[in-house]
């Protein structure tokens, strides 16, 4: 069984390490400045031309308040007048975007992200889904995946019922952890009772699917309290579940520094809550995905998992990794083929050259045939724990042995640890590695010797 999963703390000690979360490859650690807005025009130029269909994602920066945890490009502010200034210059980006792009290219997906979406008013949020529709091409029917991230505190029964009429039919819920002890040590305070409502709403309104995400490793978390957490989630019977480790690094982002580290829970309490957190899914019927995600068996996850389709993008898992991503906003990221560029992630700088009638990109990267090869690589262990040589050699014309010479004792040392079966068809990852599975994709990193390590999450 694909969502067949094993602990084994032994095999967890000895190769949990920092390493990437592998949205992309090359990573956006390798962005560089060398990439501007010509090469992304010249890339939807060809995207035109190939026809392809779009995946867009746009991103709202603005928080009412602070959660000390958060990593996320954002801007706290109380001023609600602030979005309408970026609004504008958000509607100026789509329209150039846009004009180079052809109307027949639909969007399957879109996804609103941030920051706090609901940040914006509703007359704002129709006026944004407006503009989109007026230059791209939406579905109209609820067939596509149209998502959007909800704080339970910016969002109520009638913003619910807003976006169900704007066309959104998924909606992810930012929770973190229920107990108002871990609540109040991250400044996130945020009700049962609050949660509940926007779930119940998602529920009767019919969105298609309803995402909660948790996080593992907060202070004050005890692995008795998020297991009470997790219970509490599993009975709101949500599609997908995430659950998130906490990496704390105050040295990058500035409100972490406002976490108490004394207390937060040591490593083997962070484990039993993995190890607990798990066992609780997967006995209530969660499938374990990868990468932290887990969803119920009749998902589009689960089964694009199960038929070989699953991919991975700069939106996480999906199944719409044939689409071209077009990133819209602050600090958003694009991916267009074989061309990735990001957006300033300064509001000051991507206003400003919007204002000026210019689009924001700020760097990015033109994969290589190397980079190729390997993202198909990490592509197919990362969404399916397992990877056939033939595909890839037939794909690329190499011998994979060869190729990938210089790692092949390593990859036979993973396989008598027991995190993989190596054959000479390929590699299976066991039940046992697939928690470490971004270990595995570490090997095939051309980069990461380049790189300080300790930019990086640890996988567990």
């Amino acid at each position: 069984m694909l969502d067949a999963i094993r602990w084994d703390a032994d095999l967890i000690r000895r190769h949990d390490r920092p390493g990437p979360r592998y949205t992309s490859y090359p990573t956006a650690v390798q962005f560089h400045g060398d990439v501007g807005s010509f090469d992304l025009l010249h890339a939807l130029r060809d995207s035109r031309k190939a026809q392809r269909p779009l995946s867009l994602y746009v991103h709202v920066p603005f928080c009412a308040n602070i959660c000390y945890y958060c990593a996320c490009n954002k801007v706290i502010t109380k001023d609600r007048g602030r979005a309408l200034p970026y609004l504008e210059q958000l509607e100026q980006e789509i329209a150039l975007i846009a004009c180079h792009l052809d109307r027949n290219q639909v969007v399957e997906q879109l996804h609103f992200g941030g920051g706090t979406p609901t940040f914006l008013s509703h007359d704002e949020l129709r006026r944004l889904m407006g503009s989109l529709r007026q230059h791209f091409t939406l579905l109209d029917d609820d067939s596509g995946d149209y998502g959007i991230e909800i704080d339970p505190r910016e969002a109520d029964w009638s913003t619910m019922g807003l976006l169900r009429e704007l066309g959104f039919n998924r909606v992810s819920l930012g929770v973190q952890d229920l107990d108002p002890e871990v609540q109040r040590a991250v400044n996130r305070l945020q009700t049962l009772e609050q949660t509940r409502a926007i779930v119940d709403a998602a529920h009767a309104l019919q969105y298609r699917s309803l995402n909660i995400d948790l996080i593992y490793g907060l202070p004050r978390q005890t692995p008795e309290s998020f297991a009470r957490t997790v219970d509490e989630v599993i009975a709101m019977q949500p599609d997908r579940l995430s659950v998130f480790n906490y990496a704390h690094l105050p040295e990058r982002f500035m409100p972490q520094r406002r976490i108490n580290t004394n207390e937060l829970p040591a490593p083997v309490d962070k484990l039993a809550m993995l190890q607990g957190s798990i066992e609780q899914l997967t006995a209530a019927g969660y499938r374990y995905i990868g990468m932290d995600h887990f969803a119920l068996p009749d998902d589009e996850l689960a089964m694009a998992q199960e038929d070989g389709t699953l991919q991975r993008n700069f939106q996480g898992y999906t199944t719409h990794g044939h689409c071209d991503l077009i990133g819209l906003g602050v600090s958003a990221i694009s991916q267009v083929s074989d061309l990735y560029s990001q957006n300033s992630s300064d509001l000051a700088n991507y206003q400003q050259s919007l204002g000026n009638g210019q689009l924001a990109t700020q760097r990015g990267l033109l994969c290589n045939d190397d980079d190729r090869i390997r993202r198909a690589v990490i592509q197919a262990l990362i969404c399916q724990f397992q990877l056939s040589f033939r595909d890839i050699e037939e794909r690329f014309a190499i011998d994979f042995r060869s190729y990938f010479s210089a790692i092949w004792p390593q990859l036979q040392q993973l396989a008598r640890d027991g995190l993989i079966d190596l054959t000479e068809q390929g590699i299976d990852v066991r039940p046992a590695g697939r928690l470490l599975v971004r270990s595995l994709c570490m090997l095939f990193d051309h980069y990461l010797e380049q790189q300080n390590q300790q930019r990086f999450s640890r996988v567990i």
